[in-house]
Order: C-alpha cells, then structure tokens, then sequence
C-alpha cells in the first residue's frame, strides 16, 4: 500500500505507551527529514486522525488502555499504512499483524536503519503484499529455501510461518518447544534474516514464485 494522495508525506504519528520510545523514534525520524506526533493515548491519537492523514502510523501492540490490534481494526477506513512493532513479538504475533491489516511488524529492539528503510519502502509501495503471506497446510518443498534448510527445518518454518506457537509446532511434530526454538534459530541464521518480520517476507516471496520443476 502507498501513501494516499492527500497525505502529509513526511509526517509520521507514533502510538506507543512508553515516552522512551517517544524521544528514541522521534530522534530516529526527525534525523531521517519527517516530522514525528507521538500519542500514548489512542482516544486522542484518533481523534487527530479524524483531522490530519500522516503518510504513515507506527503502532504498539501493548498499549495502556487497549491492544494495538483494536486501534488497527479503528484504522481499518483510513487509507494510511500502519507498521506494528512490539517488545515481546513472535512469529504467531507477526503473523497476526499482517492479516489484521498491518503493512509490517518490526520487533524493539529496532535499528533505525531498519525502520526508516521499512517507512521508505512503504511508502513508494515496494513493500510485500499482505495476500502474499503463507497460508495453512502450504508446503516450502518446491522453494529455494528447499536447499539449505534440513527436513526438520521445513517442518518447523511450514508450522511456525502459519501463526502456530513452539508449543503448538512441538505438539504438530512430536518435539520439545526448546527443541522448535533451537529449529527455528538455526533457519533464521541460514536464512540470514534478523527478525520475524524479514522471515515472514522470504517465505512470502518464495510463494510468490511459480515452482522451478528442476531442482
């Protein structure tokens, strides 16, 4: 999703509970030539989106007075492209995001490096589609990822890239969730990704492609 036509390009608002994460955002974005709101209370937040369109919202999951998830449904009408980031977030969480209707979900710690790429990929519309992200029961047996990664790690990434926890991929195959969260350590090194959201995006662009019936 781009920005809309009408938007302010450069203004970013931030909901987020935490001032800490307030003055580190806004540091970030400010070095990076947007102007930065920051909110902790999501009534005002939406309040002030009912008069200003920002090119782009940064959402926590955890906020005082309701979950993130339930200002996103909120946003649902706005044409504004929303970025999730959480301090405990998963994979399952990760997931969650995309479908309810967020852009991307960025873990804190976040590089600003990291975020300002995903803010600027956004909003020149190269970031990932949602209707890309894997779906249940799907197989990575014709994907690139096929050769690098072991039997047992497919298995485990085909689990966890569907939402299920490392307790719920240790009941799926008959192994301990320490044993899924070594797994799943081990794809991401191979995988070279840094975070959930990066691993979500390969798996999304190996589906996107048509199977290679050569390899």
């Amino acid at each position: 999703m781009s920005a809309s036509e009408n938007s302010d390009e450069r203004e970013i608002f931030v909901i987020d509970g935490d001032a800490g994460v307030h003055h580190e955002l806004r540091i970030i974005l400010e070095n990076a030539g947007y102007n930065v709101t920051c909110f902790t209370d999501e009534n005002a937040f939406l309040v002030e989106m009912r008069q200003r369109n920002p090119a782009c919202i940064i959402l926590d999951v955890n906020l005082p007075g309701r979950s993130g998830f339930e200002v996103l449904d909120d946003l649902a009408t706005y044409p504004v492209p929303v970025i999730m980031i959480s301090g405990h977030g998963d994979i399952p969480m990760a997931v969650k995001a995309i479908k309810s209707g967020a852009q991307d979900f960025i873990q804190k710690p976040f590089r600003g490096a990291e975020l300002i790429n995903c803010i600027e990929n956004i909003l020149m519309g190269s970031s990932p589609p949602r209707s890309a992200l894997p779906q249940p029961k799907q197989s990575l047996s014709n994907s690139p990822g096929r050769t690098i990664l072991t039997l047992r790690e497919r298995e485990v990434l085909e689990q966890v890239t569907v939402g299920l926890s490392s307790k719920e991929v240790g009941q799926v195959l008959g192994i301990s969730p320490r044993t899924v969260e070594d797994v799943r350590s081990r794809i991401m090194r191979k995988l070279r990704v840094r975070n959930t959201a990066e691993l979500m995006m390969a798996v999304s662009k190996w589906n996107s492609r048509p199977p290679n019936t050569n390899v």
